[in-house]
């Protein structure tokens, strides 16, 4: 008569045995240094009695699967993101299940998500633009997948290791390119609301102004949310104005380009009768006509770090800083220039 299988026992049943939380089961299987000697042996010895197996991860601690997981995949953004995660994956030897699971307006996708995590045994998450939450960070412990934040949706959380970039310095620096070339009046738009880039962004385009001894002007500042039709909307509204801008700052380049659109359909030029600056450096800031004068965001380093910091966690290495923000820099091109009249 064949043995009845034994049932998989979960980390959580050993913690809940050895009387100990999860992160610190976690911690043992990743042998981690930070563990009571005496903790460590009681949650060895049950490991070892329970037959506990680690799912899905390879020989040598290496990572088999890696999900990236967007709130939405409708931007070359994302394309450059992807690029990034994919390249640092294939040099480790893991592969990349990319989703998109639209948790603002369907909760039921991230549940979704998480199941098809357990059921692929991924070993690690890549979220982008998101908040790792309470409930979905315990879920994902009690998966026993690592998780990085990239580009995070709030205020950093320092017990998840995020990835950014220096988006206040960036719009410093684009806002004092427009003011250091003759602009006063500088219009502004805005990214989605509520993300922490958005704000940091906003925030860097007022300080822009202040340094140069510009008041900041309501009117002039217009929200959008990353896209090129919002960034149309805005362009048609600054320069509806009784007094237009002579320069708009965009905090996306797609932004940027539908800016573009506005100042064509109302039969003017860029740079001749305004300036623009977008933010990303996306392939199509370069494309673009003119080209476009915008912030390099380092959107593909940031996916390679992204999922070089999974890897590092899944071998059970501690990440030294939780929150790392890659530089930006202003890449000047034909698309901005003195005020007309200057």
């Amino acid at each position: 008569m064949q043995e009845a299988q034994r049932p998989a026992v979960t980390i959580s049943a050993i913690a809940a045995e050895a009387g100990v939380s999860v992160p610190t089961v976690s911690r043992v299987l990743n042998g981690r240094s930070d563990v009571a000697p005496r903790t460590r042996e009681r949650v060895e010895t049950l490991l070892r009695d329970h037959g506990y197996q680690r799912r899905g991860v390879r020989p040598e601690g290496r990572s088999g699967l890696i999900d990236l997981v967007f709130n939405d995949l409708d931007s070359p953004w994302a394309v450059e993101i992807i690029r990034g995660v994919e390249e640092a994956a294939n040099e480790a030897g893991a592969s990349t299940v990319v989703s998109a699971i639209h948790r603002g307006t369907n909760p039921a996708s991230t549940r979704q998500w998480l199941d098809n995590v357990s059921a692929r045994a991924s070993d690690g998450a890549i979220l982008v633009t998101t908040d790792l939450d309470s409930s979905l960070r315990a879920e994902l412990q009690r998966l026993q997948v690592p998780a990085v934040v990239v580009d995070p949706a709030g205020v950093p959380d320092l017990d998840v290791p995020t990835i950014g970039a220096t988006n206040w310095t960036g719009a410093v620096g684009a806002t004092e390119h427009l003011t250091g070339i003759g602009h006063r009046r500088i219009g502004f738009v805005a990214g989605t609301p509520g993300l922490w880039c958005s704000r940091a962004r906003l925030d860097g385009y007022r300080a822009g102004l202040d340094a140069a001894g510009i008041p900041f002007d309501a009117s002039l500042a217009i929200e959008g949310d990353f896209d090129y039709q919002s960034g149309f909307r805005a362009g048609w509204k600054l320069l509806e104005l009784p007094e237009p801008p002579t320069a708009v700052f965009a905090a996306s380049d797609q932004m940027a380009l539908g800016v573009y659109e506005a100042v064509r359909k109302k039969g003017l030029r860029v740079p001749e009768d305004i300036s623009v600056v977008g933010f990303d450096d996306l392939p199509e800031a370069r494309w673009a006509s003119p080209p476009l004068t915008t912030v390099r965001q380092p959107l593909a380093e940031m996916g390679k770090l992204a999922a070089r910091t999974v890897l590092r966690m899944l071998q059970g290495e501690v990440v030294e800083s939780p929150r790392v923000e890659l530089s930006t820099r202003l890449v000047v091109r034909e698309s901005t220039a003195a005020p007309h009249g200057a």
